[in-house]
Order: structure tokens, then sequence, then C-alpha cells
């Protein structure tokens, strides 16, 4: 099994990575982790993948995801913890990494509400220590994934990297603004190059069990409800693996630097005096959930039995991103329509169930 499902643009972020030390991918056997050290090593580069390995969700399927990796040369596995104040350190000691791609945390926005603890632990104490490595080495070009969680409470739309984030409705989306205001700081106070990226509804084969679209087909396949939230009035911008994979690819080897045109009377949440910058990747369109379940049913030539329930806490009626800030910067936008990756999971979820 390999991770690529689809066709993806030339590989000119490659080109752009001519240091021979390996990046650090944490989170490295996640959903999105494991498809950006995979690509990484298909372009040749040698790749530091960290993990914990957490029974967040079945480890069965983060094992399944490293077997792609292991065999790989050039792949070298630690499994640590990111709240390891020592062992990051050490790590960072030992390779002196030049690019850091920092996609662990702990996710979930309800999971949250029962388990806090566990985000301060993975989201702050972790990025925190994150920083820290990246501080000691000098490292070029910290990327790390923040989240779309992160709008909360707001209701215009599409979400604009340049619109206020100042309303969470969930801790994992308070830790997630964190992630982005503590970066901001050591871009200003050290110079560290980073950029922030809201992920919105990533979704495809190999995906988290967690999310909706994984859940409805699980159910619908096995003949059980599905819960639908908030009566089904929900809109979501799922954005495909792939196009996610290739935003994070070509940002990469672009470092962000100061804009010397930054207004502090008037300031743009999504830059910065300081070498820091902010991204939307989201596929700029607000799919309806009851849209989402008719295209689950066709796949699966099965009708869904709907159990419609109130929102709940934590949830926000809609996402909607806007790229172009990504567009301008990385000549790429998300596209995959979601009449194309949801049959895509859907064909993967089969072959792995099967018998």
């Amino acid at each position: 099994m390999t991770a690529s499902q689809t066709d993806l643009p030339p590989q000119m972020w490659a080109e752009a990575l001519p240091d021979d030390r390996p990046v650090l991918v944490t989170g490295a056997a996640g959903f999105v982790g494991a498809f950006v050290a995979s690509r990484l090593l298909a372009a040749g580069k040698k790749v530091v993948g960290l993990d914990n390995l957490n029974a967040y969700y079945d480890p069965a399927l983060k094992q399944g995801r490293l077997e792609w990796l292991l065999p790989e040369a050039g792949f070298d596995f630690r499994r640590m913890d990111l709240a390891d104040r020592e062992g990051i350190a050490a790590l960072f000691a030992e390779h002196r990494f030049a690019h850091v791609v920092h996609l662990g945390a702990q996710a979930g926005v309800r999971y949250s509400i029962e388990n806090p603890h566990a985000y301060a632990d993975s989201n702050l104490t972790g990025f925190l220590n994150i920083l820290e490595g990246c501080r000691a080495v000098k490292t070029e070009h910290l990327v790390y994934a923040s989240s779309s969680s992160v709008y909360g409470g707001n209701r215009k739309t599409p979400f604009r990297v340049s619109d206020s984030v100042d309303h969470p409705v969930s801790l994992y989306a308070a830790t997630k603004k964190a992630n982005e205001l503590m970066a901001h700081a050591y871009a200003d106070l050290y110079g560290l190059a980073s950029t922030g990226l809201r992920f919105f509804t990533v979704y495809g084969p190999w995906g988290r069990p967690d999310m909706a679209y994984w859940l409805f087909t699980q159910a619908i396949l096995e003949g059980r409800p599905i819960k639908v939230f908030n009566n089904g009035d929900m809109l979501r911008d799922f954005t495909y693996v792939d196009d996610i994979v290739e935003s994070v690819l070509r940002l990469v080897p672009r470092p962000p630097k100061p804009d010397p045109d930054f207004d502090r009377m008037n300031p743009d949440p999504g830059r910065s005096w300081a070498p820091h910058r902010v991204f939307n990747i989201g596929n700029s369109r607000s799919e309806k959930l009851m849209d989402l379940i008719s295209l689950i049913e066709e796949a699966t030539g099965r009708e869904a039995i709907k159990e419609f329930l109130p929102m709940q806490p934590g949830d926000v009626q809609a996402t909607f991103a806007d790229v172009s800030a990504l567009e301008a910067e990385v000549d790429f936008a998300p596209a995959t329509p979601l009449s194309e990756g949801i049959p895509r999971f859907v064909e993967w979820y089969r072959g792995r169930n099967a018998g």
C-alpha cells in the first residue's frame, strides 16, 4: 500500500531542500504525518519520524501507517512523547534539524472536554519543547499544524487568516491558538521562522476513525444508526489529504520573512513584523453534512439510519476557508471535490475491512 492516492504536481519543493540533514516529522504515525513523511522519503529526503503511538484511537491503524515507512531507506522512527523535555532536547542535539514539520498533537474537539490535561501535556508543553529544540539548533523553518477550530465562534465566512480568532469554543481550539501565539513569540525573540497551518477537516484513506466520514461509513456498512448533530444543519470545508500534504510540502522550503509593511496601528493577525505566517489549508467549499451522508450512501450502496441530535458542546455550525494567501504564496490550492474523495475513502475502507 502506497501513501499517495492521486497524481500530484511535480515535486518542485524537493529541489528547494538541498540540506542533507533529515527532516523531523512529528506525529509521523498519524494521518497527515505519515503521508508527509512518505512523500519526503519518496523524494529522496531523510526523515526522523516521531510519535508516541498513543491509544486516542486504535494504535493498529498507526502501526499500519508505519508499515509503509519503516522499510524505507532514510527513515528513522523514534517512539517518544512530545512532553518528554529531555528526550526532545537530545533528539534536536543529535540531528540539528534544519526543517521541522510538527504535526504531532492531541487531536479532537469533543475529547478535549473529557480529558483536558492531555491537551496541556501534548499541545502546550509538547509544543514548547519543539520550540525550544528549534531555538537551540537554529532551525531554519518550523512548519506546524494549527486548526480551523481557532475560528471558534466566528460567523463571518469564509474564514480569512486576517480575521480575529479570539473566541475559541473548545480547549482544543484554545491550545491551537496558543501554539500560534507561542510560535510568534519565538519568531520575534529568536528569529525562528515559523508557519502555522490551519487545517480544515482533513479526510481520505488511512484517516482518523473519530471523524464523521469514518464513523458514518462504518455505521452504514454495519447497519447501525449514524448520529447527525445539530439535526443535520452543519457545514464543513472537507479537504482531501493529498491536497493537505502538497500544501505542507510546498511551504516547508519557504520560511517566512518579516513583513516590512506591517502596520502595528492596524495589525493583520495573519502576518507579522517577525518571521511568522499563518495559512488556511482548506478546499474553499462549505459542504452540507447531509450531502456528505448522501455521498457515503451512494458509495456504499446503502441508506443510512439517521439519528438526529442537537449540537454538541465545542462544535461549530460551519467552516469555510479562504485560501487566497496560500495560493499566492505557493501557487497551489486544494481542489479535490468531495464527490471524488469520499468514494476513494469508502473503497479503501472496504478493502481494509474486507472479511
